[in-house]
């Protein structure tokens, strides 16, 4: 979630450089139900984000918006693109934004000056040429209009560069801007070699980002009946499907853990919990997961968990299971097993 000032920034850049068209179609990419969209016109205004808890908000708030899964956009006369942190996957999402604009059609981005707006606007720059730019706040707003000798063939590249594809010396199924998206994190192989062989059950994978975990304790946990991967950004769900290929005992479901997992129906669930809010650091993301593990297993079930070494996880723990224990402290990770909620929550 972007901060005020960044739509602030972009309010500011419509209105001095006369961005927003009179008539036709407009299109947010990666946007966020907040005041500044409220202030668009609605009935022209379309919508994207594969991330399940801004899209929900965005339907729940009246907005039309399109599928997890579009990667290719209708026509719009201005496009504004709130930039995701990840370098790749930032380039491939203004690509595809200039290549389904019209000719003349405006694309504007804002970001902060700590987070790469000059980064931004040269990505921008090297597809459309010429660019402006407006600086407030200490962010920046900067916007191109797309001609007819935009850079197309750059634009495939970056295309084809976002698509799934072997990480990490083809350990791993994966494309920019998903955790760890390069190679198999540190955190969740260390848990994989945590987990004993005995476990069993149904099993769930609890923001489960390209199904690694879920992958490793099918491969190696012969007693497991079955593995449910539940994962809220929807652009992971084709890695999961790469990664899975040979085994039929999963189900993957675009999902948000903390509002959407079953209840009482898992006897084990592993999970190496976010604690970001996109590009903020969000301790209670990661606590808010331990939470939702709990309401989703059985009574006796039991929770394996990993998490960086400083995160304040254990009281929650305490407060959500019978008992819990630290197995290994290694390279800055901690692994947990806890077991026997409580009670129904």
């Amino acid at each position: 979630m972007f901060d005020t000032v960044v739509f602030d920034t972009l309010s500011l850049a419509l209105e001095e450089a006369d961005l927003l068209p009179e008539t036709g179609n407009l299109l947010c990419l990666r946007a966020e139900a907040v005041p500044f969209l409220m202030r668009l016109p609605k009935e022209r205004l379309t919508c994207q984000n594969s991330f399940k808890p801004d899209h929900d908000a965005l339907k729940a708030a009246g907005f039309t918006v399109l599928p997890p899964e579009a990667e290719s956009f209708p026509s719009a006369a201005l496009t504004i693109i709130l930039p995701p942190r990840q370098r790749d996957e930032t380039r491939a999402l203004f690509a595809r934004a200039m290549r389904d604009a019209p000719v003349g059609g405006v694309i504007v981005a804002s970001l902060p000056n700590t987070l790469g707006a000059k980064t931004g606007e040269k990505i921008l720059a090297e597809l459309a040429g010429e660019t402006q730019s407006l600086s407030k706040h200490k962010c920046r707003a900067f916007w191109a209009t797309k001609t007819e000798d935009w850079n197309a063939q750059l634009a495939e590249e970056w295309i084809a560069f976002d698509a799934p594809q072997e990480v990490d010396d083809g350990a791993l199924w994966s494309r920019p801007g998903l955790f760890s998206w390069d190679r198999v994190d540190a955190g969740s192989e260390l848990l994989a070699d945590s987990i004993p062989e005995w476990i069993r059950g149904r099993g769930a994978d609890l923001g489960a980002g390209q199904g690694y975990l879920a992958r490793e304790v099918l491969a190696n946990c012969p007693h497991v009946e079955s593995m449910d991967l539940f994962e809220a950004e929807h652009r992971a769900l084709a890695c999961q499907a790469k990664n899975l290929e040979g085994y039929s005992n999963w189900a993957s479901h675009w999902a948000d853990v903390t509002k959407n997992a079953p209840k009482a129906e898992f006897d084990f669930a592993v999970m190496n919990p976010p604690f970001h809010t996109g590009r903020a650091d969000s301790t209670s993301l990661g606590q808010d997961f331990i939470r939702a593990a709990a309401d989703t297993l059985k009574t006796g079930g039991t929770l394996w968990l990993v998490a960086n070494r400083h995160l304040p996880y254990e009281s929650v723990l305490s407060e959500c299971f019978k008992s819990h224990e630290m197995l290994e402290d290694e390279g800055g990770y901690k692994i947990i097993k806890a077991e026997k909620p409580k009670r129904k929550r």
